[in-house]
């Protein structure tokens, strides 16, 4: 159909394919992958059957497909369908699992269609970044954040246990601190600290309140401010703390400030000059 859009992403950062299904009311006859899908319903609604049970999908429902789970779907109502996926090859999964429990095995999640809150606030941003093509590592954070939450919340073989690690964390911060302008992984963070990536996201976030990031854009950002505040142009200033570019900055600099670099600068100087 005219309206009808298929965008697919391959990401090679975290070997899963993204994609947004637009306008499709084609119906989708009985079949199973032999990868992990996790979905969304942004808009629109549809019929789906999966495993003998049957559900009405609307928006902020999320999907979650083991390998060989078989389903099918059909349009319902008028509506366009906007969905959001993600393809996780099981690999790839078995290697975050282990990397999070410590366990080598694929999970079995027990549900297939969840209204959970927590776990779309951490995939739409992921889901947008992979679309973006970003290669910031909050995007590998927020995949094993989602991971982490559906294996504990859908998974039953999930291990909790935690392990004290504020020594680390400390570290971790320090490190962020002296290199903040520099591109940082979740690995060589990791291999500094001697923390597993699970173990960093989950002891960093309780003992910060932010994931380690969050709390290197924080660091970037306020070192920015003291570089405006001296009259520094926001070109120079994205360069001298770890921006990708002036306009990655100047978002994040806007959404962190509530004003564009190039206005903050302004304040401080007394000059009419243009915003960026």
């Amino acid at each position: 159909m005219e309206n009808e859009s298929r965008i697919v992403i391959y990401d090679e950062q975290l070997k899963i394919e993204a994609y947004i299904l637009q306008g499709i009311v084609q119906p989708f006859p009985n079949h199973f992958h032999e990868f992990y899908v996790i979905g969304l319903m942004d808009q629109g609604q549809r019929y789906l059957k999966c495993k003998n049970s049957e559900y009405a999908l609307k928006k902020n429902d999320m999907i979650i497909f083991n390998p060989n789970d078989n389903h099918g779907c059909a349009q319902l109502g008028d509506e366009l369908l906007t969905y959001y996926g993600l393809n996780v090859p099981k690999d790839v999964l078995l290697k975050l699992v282990e990397e999070i429990t410590g366990e080598r095995s694929l999970p079995v999640f027990f549900t297939n269609v969840i209204q959970d809150d927590e776990a779309i606030a951490i995939y739409r941003p992921l889901h947008h970044m992979i679309m973006e093509r970003t290669t910031e590592f909050e995007k590998e954070e927020h995949l094993f954040l989602l991971i982490s939450h559906l294996l504990q919340n859908y998974n039953q073989q999930f291990d909790t246990t935690s392990v004290n690690c504020d020594n680390e964390i400390e570290k971790a911060c320090r490190y962020i601190e002296d290199n903040y302008n520099q591109h940082l992984s979740l690995d060589e963070i990791c291999k500094t600290v001697g923390l597993s990536k699970s173990s960093l996201l989950r002891g960093f976030t309780k003992s910060k309140g932010v994931t380690p990031y969050r709390y290197l854009e924080t660091i970037r950002i306020s070192k920015a401010r003291k570089y405006l505040e001296e009259g520094l142009l926001p070109i120079e200033v994205a360069h001298l703390t770890g921006f990708s570019d002036q306009s990655h900055f100047t978002n994040y600099f806007s959404q962190f400030i509530g004003l564009s670099p190039g206005i903050y600068r302004d304040i401080f100087n007394h000059k009419d000059l243009p915003d960026e």
